[in-house]
């Protein structure tokens, strides 16, 4: 299993903004489904079935913007282990050329689904969205391409 994920997202008239570009709630929404995605694509069946998440934080840098038609790539990884059950998500997009527009750190929070209360994030689960020589240490992690 891949321990980043990345898709393209190609921006459409109605996430164009009064300034002809990308819409900031449009970038977070973009967050929002990579997140979900990866999640969906790494986690096993029965921790997807499970458990839920929420966004706690997002810290968003903007260092650039696209306009109608324009396509970035977007690529998320977990860069740190959970704490409690919380972890930190990155997310990167970058233009065609390759330049980074939109840096992305939101913390998460898992929810069992049939309590409804936080839980926290075990081994077993945050396991797919590590290099293995890293899921079991403390710390930070370095980002995808590094």
């Amino acid at each position: 299993m891949s321990n980043s994920h990345t898709r393209s997202f190609t921006a459409q008239a109605g996430h164009i903004d009064v300034n002809g570009h990308v819409n900031n709630a449009v970038w977070l929404q973009w967050v929002q489904d990579i997140a979900t995605e990866h999640w969906f694509a790494a986690a096993a069946p029965e921790f997807r079935d499970d458990y839920v998440w929420f966004v706690t934080r997002h810290e968003i840098d903007y260092r650039g913007n696209v306009g109608l038609g324009e396509t970035v790539e977007a690529t998320t990884w977990i860069p740190d282990p959970p704490r409690g059950a919380r972890f930190d998500r990155a997310v990167t997009f970058r233009d065609a050329a390759g330049k980074v527009l939109v840096d992305v750190r939101s913390t998460w929070a898992m929810i069992e689904k049939e309590s409804g209360r936080l839980v926290r994030i075990r081994p077993e689960v945050a396991a797919p969205f590590f290099p293995e020589d890293k899921a079991r240490r403390p710390g930070p992690t370095a980002g995808p391409e590094d």
